[in-house]
Formats: structure tokens, sequence, C-alpha cells
């Protein structure tokens, strides 16, 4: 990803020094492994700890790459340099590129996947924070965009708590499904190394050893990973929408804190724009746009091709930076989100009263009129609340039909806004415990 959408710790990961790093980790523990079986001399395999301080020179394994069109066999000759060749002759013995490209990748995902299990739960505790302090700031909930009934903004932050809890346990199965490596050598048949190298590797780096590859760890397990991550730019996505529609103007019950020097437009100096939170609309379609490819790499030919490779290289560090950054910028929009409990109830009372006809036309139902009378009498007064802003209790007292089935005071008792948020408690212990 470009520098204006990355963070330093999640780039560090997917930076060359630390893929060769990596590498190097993996070919020096597979070589103590060996020795330790026998199979290669101890003194060779000690040999290449030696390097385990060695700077690997990017440039330098790239000018190697120039020539020998191979990534891995470059860092190999690297690595020889440091160690000599003589000692370095029995490093990658019986493995194949991909033991170390997978193995790689996936130590770095499972890397990634830590970052982001922590901005996940940075971004849920300042969500309950916020749901905490409006738990009974009464708003007007929407469907189609349209009013409904009342709820309140601690349960609309206390929703988006619950789904990012979700996120969370998902994120972690994750984390565990790309947990594998693999050292099977070629076609993953362990003929050329010994199956418990692979499982010493797969315990120093932190992995379990794949159970059955074949020259690559099966992509299927990528797929799942990335489409997690899909999943969370989704409900990331669910939540600034949310903010988005709050802060318009015509709303205004929500919006981003605005800066000290700040400047919303080049040509308007009134305005406040939603940047951030459209900015992280944008950046939730890159994330997802990860997942069609992961899935499509997991129908390989036969033990393996590398129709996969020039994919990853690309969705690993772009969806896990983007995603880092994004969980960030969340986070800190919610701590710093202004929120207007006046402005709620001014939107809910344009229409005045009218949220409350659900709870009328229950009434009429339980004082014995029919489902459809009771619908018919409660509309006709509510579209001229729609049509001519009137109080909606004066039109339903008005009505000789309404009173006659419930009376002066039972019409006005069914208008208590109490009604609505009565059962918020349950829901909080619900999502909060």
């Amino acid at each position: 990803m470009i520098p204006r959408y990355s963070r330093p710790e999640m780039v560090a990961i997917w930076s060359p020094e630390t893929k060769f790093k990596i590498w190097y980790e993996i070919e020096a523990h597979a070589c103590e492994a060996m020795a330790n079986l026998g199979v290669i001399p101890r003194e060779n395999a000690d040999a290449v700890w030696k390097a385990k301080d060695v700077e690997f020179d990017v440039a330098r394994i790239d000018e190697i790459e120039a020539v020998t069109k191979h990534d891995v066999i470059a860092f190999l000759t690297h690595l020889a340099e440091h160690v000599g060749s003589e000692e370095a002759r029995f490093v990658h013995q019986g493995m194949t590129s991909s033991d170390v490209l997978d193995t790689c990748l996936n130590v770095q995902l499972v890397r990634a996947a830590d970052i982001l299990i922590e901005n996940l739960k940075e971004l849920m505790a300042a969500l309950k924070t916020r749901a905490m302090e409006h738990k009974d700031t009464v708003r007007v909930g929407r469907s189609h965009g349209i009013h409904a009934e009342p709820t309140t903004m601690g349960l609309t932050f206390a929703r988006f708590y619950a789904e990012m809890d979700r996120n969370l346990s998902r994120l972690k199965a994750a984390r565990e499904e790309i947990s594998t490596g693999a050292i099977s050598g070629a076609i993953g048949t362990f003929a050329n190394v010994d199956p418990r190298v692979e499982e010493h590797v797969c315990e120093q780096l932190g992995l379990s050893p794949e159970p059955i590859s074949t020259q690559v760890i099966p992509r299927d397990r990528h797929a799942m990973f990335f489409s997690v991550l899909g999943v969370i730019a989704s409900s990331m996505e669910n939540i600034v929408i949310e903010i988005r529609h709050m802060q318009r103007t015509e709303v205004l019950e929500g919006a981003e804190f605005f800066s000290m020097g700040q400047k919303g437009s080049s040509a308007m100096p009134h305005k406040k724009n939603p940047i951030l939170t459209e900015n992280l609309t944008g950046l939730a379609r890159l994330v997802r746009m990860t997942v069609i490819p992961a899935m499509e790499n997991v129908a390989l030919w036969h033990e393996r091709d590398i129709s996969h490779s020039s994919v990853e290289r690309t969705i690993g560090p772009d969806a896990t930076i983007t995603l880092n950054f994004a969980l960030k910028r969340l986070t800190s929009v919610i701590e710093k989100m202004l929120i207007f409990p006046e402005n709620m109830l001014d939107n809910m009372n344009k229409f005045p009263g009218l949220v409350m006809s659900q709870r009328v036309l229950l009434a009429l139902t339980q004082a014995g009129v029919s489902r459809e009378d009771a619908y018919s009498m409660v509309q006709r007064n509510a579209l001229k609340v729609w049509e001519h802003r009137v109080d909606f209790q004066e039109q339903l007292l008005a009505d000789e039909d309404v009173v006659a089935a419930l009376g002066v005071e039972e019409i006005k008792e069914k208008f208590d806004m109490g009604y609505h948020t009565k059962h918020v408690d349950t829901i909080f212990k619900r999502v909060f415990g």
C-alpha cells in the first residue's frame, strides 16, 4: 500500500528484510533438525547459525536474482556468501522453494493477524465506551431511511460492538487456520526430508505442521483468512455509513471531530465534510477486492503451480496494511465523535408522535378492533401527520372511532417514550455481559 494508508508496524512485516530474515530462520532451523537426526554434520548446522545477526543485503539478492531468475536460489547464494560455500552446502537439503515461501507467508500472516486482533480489541473498547455513555440517549430508528420507532444511540454503538466481537472470533479462527508450515519437499511426500524436520521448524516458528501438503500449503486456508478480512472491512463500512448519515446537514445527530485549523472545502468555507468515514468506505472496498483472488488461488494445477504467487505478493501486504490503517482510523473516529442528543429529539419530533403508530395499532387490536380496521384507523391519522406536520396524538384524540375504542387517557398513555427503552438493560447485558 501507499505510505498514506500505511502504519510502520504492519509495513515492517512485509519488508524484504523481514522476509529474508524469516527465510533464514526456516533454513537454519531445518539444518538444526537435520543435524539432530544425523542427516548433516553438526558443524555445518552450527555454521549456518553464525549468520543469525547478519543484515541480508536486499540489493545483493536482487542482483543475484537478475541472473538466476529465481528468488530462493538468489537468497541461498547470498547466504552462502556469509556462511561460506563449504559450510552452507547442506542448506536447503531435501527442501523445495515452496517450503520456504509458504511457511514464510504464513508466519507473516500470523504476525499480521496478531496486530489486527489488537486493533479490533481497541475498536471494541471505543465502541463500548460510547455505548455506555449514550445508553439512554434516545434517537429515532430508521428502516429504508424512514423514521420507524425510537431506539437509543447506545444501542447503535452496542450492535456495532457485537458485530466486531463476532469479527474478533472470526479473526482468531482465521489466525489458527493460517498457522501451519510445510517442510515436506518436492510434491510434499517427504521423500528427501524427514517429517521430523518439519515438526521442529514449525515448533520454532510457532506454527503447526500442515497435515498434508502437496508442494504447497493448501490455499483454502488463505481463502478463509482473506475472506475474514473482507467481512471485517464490510462491518467497518456498516459503521461508517451510519456516521456519514448522522453528519448530513439535515440530520446532524453525530459528526466526525473537526480539529482546529481543519478545512472542509477549498471552495466553501462553511463545509464540515465526513472525510474520514468516506475514506474508510473506500478502504473497505480495497480490502474486499482481495477476497476473490484469494478464493481463485485455491484451484492450483496438480501438486503445484505458481499462479497464486503473484496474487499473494500483492494481497498479503495490501489487505493487512490497509485493514490495520483503517481499524486504527475508525477507532479514532469513534473515540472523538461528536454526538448531538437535542438534534436527535428534534428529528424524532419532525412528525410529532408518529413513531408511536404501532403501539396504537396494537392497543386497538387488544381492545377488540380487527387488525384491518385498526390499521386503517391509525393510518388515516398518520397520513395527516405526513402531509401537514400536525400532532399525531391530537389527531387520534379527534378521531371518534379511536376514542371510542381506547378512551382519551389510554391514547395519551401510548405516547410514553419509556415504553421503547424499557429493555435496553436486557440488551446491554446480552452484549456486554
